[in-house]
């Protein structure tokens, strides 16, 4: 089992920056890949980023790429997602999410992560 809790949302005005965290417990040096998703309401889960433990990452090219930067913490078992330049369509509940399945391949679907956070709030105003 791996836990994931996620943390950083809030509001912030368009144009402004948030980083998200999601820190890892349990069998987490298990995970293969780590990713962040965002849903909006009326809306499905969609991919926003995500990194292979051992180096390489991916990011959404057609909404965050450019913006938005995953990194992480060895040590601390955390993922983190630095915002910029945030728009008022980035609004969504911001999930982390663990992959345990091996594969060198970074996976852009909710269908390929197994573990998942509570997600975190961020709202985006104009």
């Amino acid at each position: 089992q791996v836990q994931l809790v996620e943390s950083g949302g809030g509001l912030v005005q368009a144009g402004g920056s948030l980083r998200l965290s999601c820190a890892a417990s349990g069998r987490a040096f298990s995970m293969y890949h780590m990713g962040w998703f965002r849903q909006a309401p009326g809306k499905e889960r969609e991919f926003v980023a995500a990194l292979r433990w051992s180096g390489g990452d991916t990011y959404n090219e057609d909404t965050v790429k450019g913006r938005f930067t995953i990194s992480r913490d060895n040590a601390k078992t955390t993922v983190y997602l630095q915002m910029n330049s945030l728009k008022p369509e980035d609004t969504a509940v911001y999930y982390c999410a663990a992959r345990v399945r091996a594969g060198f391949v970074l996976v852009n679907t909710p269908t390929g992560y197994e573990y998942w956070g509570q997600g975190t709030q961020v709202t985006v105003s104009s």
